[in-house]
Parts: C-alpha cells; sequence; structure tokens
C-alpha cells in the first residue's frame, strides 16, 4: 500500500464541493420519509395491500446490507466514483419507483433504489474524510449531521403535500432534479487528494459480500416479522435466526482470510473504533427507536393532528442541529472530543427517562423540553461517533470504516424499532385486555380520525394503554442509552490528526496506543 499524497484542499474548494454533498444527504436522508405519507394512496392505486410492508422492508434491507459494501468499494476503485455510482443507482431506481404499473414492481424497484441509498450515506462521509483532516472534520460533519433531523421533520410535511396535491409518483420524481445537481456537483467540484489504493489487481470479496448480505438480510427480516406477521417461536422465525447466526459464522470465517476483506475485522482490534461502533449501535437503538413511537402519544394522547405532530418535534430537531453544529466547531477549534460521547449519553438517558415518566395529562409543553433534552444528546453523539471512528484508522480503511460505523447505527435503529415495538403491542394488548376492552380500540387499524370517533370511556381507555406502551419503550431506551455512557468512558482522548494523510508512522503510532 502506498500513502496518500497529503493535498491540501482551500476552503473555497471544500465549501463549492460540500454543497454537492449536502444535495446529496438530503436525498439519503429524505426519501423515506416523503415515502411514508404516500403509501396509503399507493395502496389505492396499485393495490397489493398484502405487500405493503415490503416497500419499506426491502429498502431497508438493501440499503443496510449495501452499507459496508460501498464503503469498501470507495477504497479499492475511489471514494468519488463509487459514491457518482450510488447516486446514478439511486436515481434509476427512483425513477423506475415513481414507473411502477403494480405492487411488485415497487417493492423491486424500492430494493434496487434502496443499493443505491446505502452508499449515499456512506460516500457523503468517506468524502469528507478524504477532503479534509481529522481536526477540522468535526465542523464538516456538524453541518451535514444537522440535515438529519431537519430531513425527519421535513420530510413527511413535502410528501403530505405531494401526495394531496400532485401524484404520488412525484414522491419518488423529486429525487431526479436533485440528484442531477448533486451528480453534476460532484462530478465538477470534487478534487480529492490522491487515495490509498491497493497495489496490483484489485481483489473483490465476493464471498465475503454474500455471506454478509445473506445474515443482514435473515436478521433484519427475523427483527421485522418476528411478533407480527409470525410468532417469535414460529418456524420461520426461527428459521431466519438460525440463517442469521450460520451467515454470521461463515462472515467472520472469511473475512478473516480474504485479502481484502469487505469489512476487516482488524479495524475492530482498535479500542476507540470498537467503542465508536458500540456508541453508534446504542444511539441508533435508543434514538430511531423511541422517537419512532413519539407520534402515537402526541395523536393518541394529546390529541394532535399528523402534521402537528411533525412540528412538534422541532425542539429536539433544532436542538440537535445546534449542539452538533457548535460541537463540531469546538473539536475543530481544541481538537478534543472526549467529553461529547460522554456529556451526549447523559443527555440521551435523561430525555429519554423524562419521556418513560409521561401521563396522559403531560402537557405538550413539558414534552418540548423532554425533547430538547434528548435532541441535544442526539447533536452531541451523531457526529463524533464517526469522527472517532475515522480517526482511529489509516485513510486506506477510512471507506470500510465509514461503512462498518454506519452499519452498526442502522443496525441498532433497525433493531430498536422491532424490539421496541414488540414492547409497545405488548403494553397495549396488556392494557386493553386486562380491561376487557381488547375489541375496536385495540385494533391495529384505528386512526386518530376513527379513534375521535369512540366512545369516551373507549378513549380514555386507549390513551391509558397508549401512555403505557410508550412510557414502557423509553424506559428500556432509556436504559440503554445508559449502557452507552458507560461505554463512552472507555473512550480514550487521541489527538486528531492535522492532516488528511500521515506518514505511516504517525499512523501506525496512534493506533497502537488504543490496541485493544
Amino acid at each position: 500500500m502506498s500513502e496518500a499524497t497529503a493535498v491540501r484542499l482551500t476552503p473555497r474548494q471544500i465549501i463549492t464541493a460540500m454543497s454537492g454533498l449536502i444535495i446529496a444527504m438530503l436525498l439519503a436522508q429524505l426519501d423515506n420519509m416523503i415515502v411514508a405519507p404516500a403509501l396509503p394512496t399507493i395502496v389505492g392505486d396499485l393495490g397489493g395491500l398484502d405487500h405493503l410492508s415490503w416497500v419499506v422492508t426491502g429498502y431497508i434491507v438493501a440499503s443496510t446490507v449495501a452499507t459496508p459494501i460501498w464503503g469498501k468499494l470507495g477504497d479499492l476503485f475511489g471514494h468519488k466514483l463509487t459514491f457518482m455510482v450510488s447516486i446514478v443507482m439511486f436515481l434509476i431506481g427512483s425513477a423506475m419507483c415513481g414507473a411502477s404499473q403494480s405492487m411488485t414492481e415497487l417493492v423491486l424497484f424500492r430494493a434496487f433504489q434502496g443499493l443505491g441509498a446505502g452508499g449515499l450515506m456512506v460516500g457523503i462521509m468517506s468524502v469528507i474524510g478524504m477532503m479534509v483532516s481529522p481536526r477540522e472534520r468535526g465542523k464538516y460533519m456538524g453541518v451535514m449531521m444537522a440535515i438529519m433531523p431537519a430531513a425527519m421533520i421535513g420530510g413527511p410535511l413535502i410528501g403530505g403535500w405531494i401526495t394531496d396535491n400532485a401524484s404520488w409518483r412525484w414522491a419518488f420524481y423529486v429525487n431526479l432534479p436533485l440528484g442531477i445537481i448533486s451528480l453534476v456537483v460532484v462530478w465538477l467540484t470534487l478534487k480529492l487528494p490522491a487515495e490509498v489504493k491497493p497495489a496490483g489487481k484489485v481483489v473483490i470479496d465476493w464471498w465475503g459480500a454474500s455471506t454478509l448480505s445473506v445474515w443482514i438480510t435473515s436478521l433484519v427480516l427475523m427483527v421485522t416479522w418476528g411478533g407480527s406477521q409470525y410468532a417469535w417461536g414460529s418456524w420461520q422465525t426461527i428459521s431466519l435466526g438460525v440463517i442469521a447466526v450460520v451467515g454470521f459464522i461463515a462472515f467472520v470465517l472469511i473475512e478473516r482470510r480474504a485479502a481484502e476483506p469487505i469489512m476487516p475485522l482488524r479495524l475492530f482490534s482498535n479500542l476507540n473504533f470498537s467503542l465508536a461502533s458500540a456508541l453508534g449501535f446504542v444511539a441508533g437503538f435508543a434514538m430511531f427507536g423511541g422517537i419512532t413511537f413519539l407520534p402515537q402519544f402526541q395523536q393518541f394522547v394529546q390529541g394532535k393532528s399528523a402534521t402537528n405532530s411533525g412540528l412538534l418535534l422541532l425542539p429536539m430537531m433544532i436542538a440537535a442541529m445546534s449542539v452538533s453544529m457548535l460541537g463540531g466547531l469546538v473539536i475543530s477549534k481544541t481538537g478534543r472530543y472526549r467529553v461529547f460521547p460522554i456529556v451526549g449519553t447523559v443527555l440521551l438517558t435523561a430525555g429519554l427517562w423524562l419521556f418513560s415518566t409521561m401521563s396522559v395529562d403531560t402537557s405538550t409543553f413539558q414534552t418540548g423540553v423532554y425533547m430538547a433534552v434528548l435532541g441535544a444528546g442526539m447533536g452531541c453523539l451523531m457526529q463524533t461517533t464517526s469522527l472517532i471512528a475515522q480517526n482511529s484508522v489509516a485513510i486506506s480503511d477510512i471507506g470500510a470504516a465509514t461503512g462498518a460505523s454506519t452499519f452498526t447505527r442502522n443496525m441498532g435503529g433497525s433493531l430498536g424499532v422491532s424490539i421496541l415495538g414488540a414492547i409497545y403491542a405488548s403494553q397495549l394488548t396488556s392494557t386493553l385486555g386486562g380491561a376487557g376492552a381488547a375489541g375496536s380500540a385495540s385494533d391495529s387499524t384505528l386512526t386518530p380520525a376513527v379513534f375521535h370517533k369512540l366512545p369516551e370511556a373507549a378513549q380514555a381507555l386507549f390513551k391509558q394503554a397508549v401512555t403505557n406502551g410508550t412510557d414502557a419503550i423509553f424506559l428500556v431506551s432509556a436504559i440503554v442509552a445508559a449502557m452507552g455512557f458507560v461505554l463512552a468512558w472507555f473512550i480514550k482522548e487521541v489527538k486528531l490528526r492535522d492532516s488528511i494523510a500521515s506518514t505511516a508512522e504517525t499512523i501506525e503510532e496512534s493506533l497502537e496506543n488504543i490496541a485493544i
């Protein structure tokens, strides 16, 4: 391996290239949020209600599987090239989704779109890692991570407007002009320093990619379907679990021998990298798992509309954006980052615990305060975990490291939503069944509109059931976040490199200081 040429880009070059990356980040974050409000209309037009879940599941599985693969391909073939290819794949998938004539076509095209989406986030973070030194990277990552909470609010609003005022197909077509602009800007303005690439013929780890796809797909499907479409003890769920375990073991054995492994296991011998990945998993589980069910409380208990429940997330999003950008500036100025995951996990745990204390009488103002605390914790963690992961590896592994770090966060979110969803459903059923009212009020198809037509007694009972359910999932999330607090204390403060490419001796010395 030859070291990268230490080329510094000017601030103007970085900012110009960042404009294309920001648009790509919007594509990556907005897509699912925009499509969600259109799903009922899509089913009404295309039919195939029994395939509805696959529109979401297919996309999630494909993007999760593709994430670490794109990261490694960037290390092998260059991050600019693979990033542009992922944008093209995403746009082709978006166009095909918009042109779908049946639910089967839509599911297949969404999976293809998901393969491209898996490369967007990894590509963005890898490109930033190639453009900017670790010392300066914090402030740029802070800006990129601030887009995530903005998309969580803006996506449903845009998707709802498109669904109400245009064809649902524009929920997919809207990606095309944004993606083309991003592609052109990246092509014309992104000039990366010389990248570290393998000497000689490039060998792709096809067996590693295959076994990775098998065990990830099986695990995601098991936690997605378990307790909903199939009982946890059913042969379908157990079979998926067995395949996931066997596939994982095979993947580890293959990666230990592969010349250029998709996910180099040596990365996890570095303590800081392993801790950053574990914190990413914890943050994904607690944040995405908990936040997913907050609108249930807002709509059923506090009586807010779907649009208003999205707007009510503003305190959390504003706090997350502000802290993320401020934290990035502080890290770039001081070069110190260890305090952020520690403080972040404290705030995350506190915010989640506050949500677990909610009652049917909790006011909108109170939940707004809780959201601000939770958002501040998110802002401390979102970009710091990626920064620590990238600073813990040599430049030649930055794609694989970014892919592995993003993968663990995505897996945490997927498992969080599934596990907490099962807890929520169990609490709902327990409360309603215990009151002898497992009838209409417990119907899984109950909407806020139908709910408000129920008798007052039934409404009161269902409000209590929803409150019990949300309290339970936020308490579990707080416990998981507290585990993250313990992990954060073991992170070591390693000097952030001042250049993109360091000498082999400097990198080795830094990595040996934090090896397990």
